[in-house]
């Protein structure tokens, strides 16, 4: 079985206009998100092995975030700042695993996630969309990104 998880980063700060997007942290709410949402995901008893994010500092942080609350270390992948949904699948089907968890940013985060599920029409900050594929639709990553999932669940900060 496959799974992949798409989070987006947790809510930004813009109170600083002159830095850098790539250096941007997040604020109070991303901050208090962050955790709230790493410990639902945790609840559901997903299983992966490895969790990729872009380079962001505020992808970053939500990652680290998600690693603490799940246990594995963060992969930082410059080429997930600003990623197509192509480029997030074709970087999630370099992986040897069958749980990956992707942290990165609009539009590729909703895109992709819609492509999965339809009823997915927007990723705000923080959400997380969980897909699995049953075993033999999901041997390969190629093969299930390449299909629908077999389950879809989303959760996002503002849900409950």
């Amino acid at each position: 079985m496959k799974t992949l998880v798409l989070a987006r980063h947790a809510k930004s700060s813009w109170d600083e206009a002159d830095i850098d997007d790539h250096d941007r942290p997040l604020n109070d709410r991303g901050e208090h998100d962050a955790p709230r949402m790493a410990k639902r995901l945790a609840g559901t008893g997903v299983v992966l092995d490895a969790i990729l994010s872009s380079t962001a500092l505020r992808a970053l942080t939500t990652a680290e975030v998600f690693a603490d609350v799940l246990g594995l270390p963060v992969e930082p992948d410059q080429r997930l700042y600003g990623a197509s949904p192509s480029d997030i699948t074709a970087i999630v089907a370099e992986r040897d695993v069958d749980g990956v968890m992707v942290v990165a940013h609009d539009p590729g985060m909703s895109v992709l996630a819609g492509r999965f599920a339809p009823d997915i029409v927007h990723m705000p900050t923080c959400a997380v969309a969980t897909f699995t594929w049953a075993d033999g639709s999901g041997d390969s990553w190629e093969t299930a990104l390449a299909s629908a999932p077999t389950n879809w669940r989303f959760d996002a900060p503002r849900l409950s």
